[in-house]
């Protein structure tokens, strides 16, 4: 459990998203201070005769709407000493207090750049205004965020027109819009303005670009049964697949709005966010974390309207297998992805103090509420009296002297936290602090995949592969060599919030330059011993340079397999296998496999798939069998790769007549599938598994992307010895 190896893998690590202007900068620290959330200090005089300035602390700043409880109508004229506010049930002291209503503000004359962007935005045409902070007073301020990777083109026309319809007959004079879009990057089409006109005409630049996603779009109906346990995209090369590509353009959003203090409302248009593979709740709970610090409400508006359910499917899947038509269980399958694909957008509305519009075809309540919730709302501000920067969720609760009167306010926050300068043991307990803090750290880029494969009928062996970015990683010259340290820790909770397993490494890099260890990926593997069942892990990396930390948390699920027709494991994809005498179901004739978690290959590469299947059926035995002697299996499997609706590819078919895993009773299949004849492009695969003998199959599918070879470089040679402190030795490769 403690043998940890690292590997520069292929590809170049650069985040995709960026903001024309807005420098939002995503990888930058989750606990730096806003203009809103300035600290306040005092001076004392120390020994020496200098002076050190104490801080008490950042501002914390939250929204109260309070309301008629009979009548629901804004109450206005409350004072300060009117309101109680209280942190995890202990009093603050409120610093700040302010009353805002749209009804009070001053007309904008020119449109206004006040946050998104800076300077000239768009095709350069635009003039700007940036407005002083005393301007934005009392107004509304609303992003509309169209997510052009997720609409079908019915969607985005549907979004647009109700966009249009709001901006023509309801925006009022004091409502200031932005327009922001996620396509091939994230891009602000229109800053902050009064200007009807010209947001009119820029959001209709939106309709009719059914060109522009990468995604299908999410429908209700899903036949298909898709194995994704070997899918995880990095940051580079396969993010826009990946649920972390929305959050951290919504984190980015959030990161460039801090240095408005009024309250900020975004309308996220989506069709839906499919959660494939294992996904990063880290980067779910940053992009709230973040939103809440920038005082910005998400209101989702899942933009595919009112869905039909339909136990058969529709026409735009495949013909149902098997009898889950007959016996719902095909119907709570489409049920099920429906609801999976509207939980992230109820989730960060919920959090961040907004609302979800899921299910209707009608857009303009989501509008309604918008204007509802900012129309007037009395700004709280107050100093925490707990120092301690934990990264912890604290609750807040705020109440009122005044009966008849009910409160609206954001439920809670996370606290700073940062990364301190301090020896072996102040280290050690940030990181253990860190992989407990409910608030993840996400200034280093984290992906982590997990498989499974069946030691015996209680037992799985996981292995755990961990990739962080070179780029992310600060390499120093130490001789002729690049180095780094990084500290990696992990735990395994069960479901009754019990540690049954647990990492810890300092691996120290010692790499050869020739490797081009920046522009390439670092990969770190584990494995646990497991029972059945379900578990959260979550993995946290800290550089020793600067000290940023990432962290990646995800649920797996151990099936029990004694009742499933076909037993399988996870399928391992790889394009490289090295030498090794370990035992380990990764290990084939004394090569082992290689994960790739991303799932990006080269036309030079060839793509290897390992899987095994356990306790297949046995065929009926011959009359004239010897006694004494088993019958046979009959296994066959292939991999077909589609793209589009077109099949370009298909392995010959592999037949197993016999176990080839001793002492598990499982055959181990390989396939290897050269990639030179294959077109650069995205592709699904789907992984044909027949027991002939026993009726039973699996059809599994996984995307993968095939780009162009890479440019050639200087020649890789092995990278030496990487010392760890680990009970294991590190060794170093590189990826062709």
């Amino acid at each position: 459990m403690s043998s940890w190896r690292q590997r520069v893998g292929a590809g170049v690590a650069a985040l995709a998203l960026a903001m024309p202007g807005a420098q939002p900068a995503i990888a930058e620290s989750s606990g730096q201070a806003s203009d809103a959330q300035a600290q306040a200090g005092q001076v004392s005089a120390t020994p020496q005769g200098g002076y050190v300035l104490k801080m008490n602390g950042e501002l914390v700043l939250t929204n109260v709407v309070a309301r008629d409880a009979k009548t629901g109508e804004v109450v206005k004229g409350l004072k300060q000493i009117d309101f109680s506010i209280y942190e995890n049930g202990k009093q603050q002291h409120i610093e700040t207090f302010d009353f805002e209503s749209v009804d009070q503000a001053t007309p904008l004359n020119e449109a206004t750049v006040s946050g998104l962007a800076v300077g000239v935005s768009g095709n350069g045409s635009k003039a700007v205004v940036v407005a002083k902070p005393e301007d934005l007073r009392n107004h509304r301020l609303i992003v509309m965020f169209f997510d052009l990777t997720s609409m079908q083109p019915e969607d985005l026309d549907r979004s647009v027109l109700a966009a249009q319809d709001f901006l023509r007959t309801k925006m009022q004079p004091a409502d200031l819009v932005a327009l922001v879009s996620l396509g091939d990057t994230l891009k602000v089409d229109q800053d902050f303005t009064a200007d009807k006109n010209a947001l009119i005409n820029e959001v209709g630049v939106y309709n009719g670009t059914e060109g522009q996603g990468f995604a299908a779009g999410a429908t209700a109906n899903s036949n298909q049964v898709e194995d994704t346990t070997g899918y995880t995209p990095d940051e580079s090369e396969y993010n826009d697949l990946n649920t972390d590509r929305e959050l951290y353009a919504l984190r980015a959003v959030s990161k460039a709005l801090e240095k408005i203090t009024e309250k900020k409302s975004l309308l996220y248009f989506s069709g839906g966010i499919q959660r494939d593979g294992i996904e990063n709740e880290a980067s779910l709970r940053s992009a709230i974390n973040a939103a809440v610090r920038a005082n910005l409400a998400i209101y989702s508006v899942d933009t595919r309207g009112l869905q039909a359910v339909l136990p058969l499917g529709d026409a735009s899947t495949g013909s149902m297998r098997g009898t889950g038509a007959y016996s719902g269980g095909a119907l709570m399958n489409n049920m099920n992805a429906n609801f999976a694909s509207q939980e992230v957008m109820s989730t960060l509305s919920t959090d961040t103090g907004g609302k979800a519009f899921l299910d209707s075809n009608d857009f303009a309540p989501a509008f309604a509420q918008v204007e509802r919730d900012t129309s007037a709302y009395y700004a709280i501000g107050f100093r925490s009296t707990n120092p301690a920067r934990d990264g912890k969720y604290r609750k807040l609760t705020i109440k009122i002297n005044r009966p008849g009167i009910k409160l609206e306010y954001r439920p809670g926050y996370y606290a700073p936290a940062d990364f301190k300068h301090s020896g072996h043991e102040d280290r050690e307990r940030e990181l253990e602090e860190q992989l407990a803090s409910d608030l993840p750290a996400t200034d280093m880029a984290v992906y982590m995949d997990a498989m499974y494969f069946r030691l015996d009928e209680n037992r799985f062996f996981v292995p755990v592969s961990l990739i962080v970015p070179g780029s992310q990683i600060p390499f120093v010259k130490g001789g002729d060599k690049d180095k780094a340290t990084l500290d990696i820790i992990g735990s395994v909770i069960d479901e009754a919030k019990r540690p049954i397993g647990h990492a810890r490494e300092t691996v120290k890099l010692n790499l050869d330059p020739s490797l081009q260890a920046r522009q390439k990926n670092i990969e770190y593997t584990t494995s646990f011993n497991l029972p059945p069942g379900k578990y959260q892990m979550k993995f946290v990396v800290r550089e020793n340079q600067t000290g940023r930390m990432g962290s990646f948390e995800a649920e797996i699920t151990l099936p029990d397999m004694k009742k499933s027709p076909l037993k399988m494991s996870s399928i391992v994809l790889a394009s490289m296998k090295e030498p090794s005498k370990k035992q380990s179901p990764l290990v084939r004739e004394g090569e082992e496999y290689v994960p790739n978690i991303n799932h990006v290959f080269r036309q030079n590469q060839h793509m290897f798939l390992l899987y095994e299947i356990y306790n297949p059926s046995r065929e009926k035995a011959a009359a004239d069998a010897a006694r004494g002697s088993k019958p046979g299996i009959d296994l066959l499997s292939s991999l077909e790769l589609i793209q589009g609706s077109t099949k370009v590819y298909e392995t010959p078919l592999v037949e197993a007549k016999a176990i080839n895993v001793e002492g598990r009773d499982a055959v181990a299949i390989e396939l290897d599938v050269p990639l030179t004849e294959l077109k650069p492009g995205q592709y699904v695969c789907q992984l044909n598994v027949i027991d002939d003998a026993g009726g039973s199959f699996a059809f599994p599918r996984f995307a993968v992307l095939v780009k162009e070879p890479a440019a050639a470089g200087p020649g890789t040679q092995p990278a030496g010895d990487a010392g760890s402190s680990g009970s294991a030795g590190a060794s170093a490769a590189a990826n062709p």
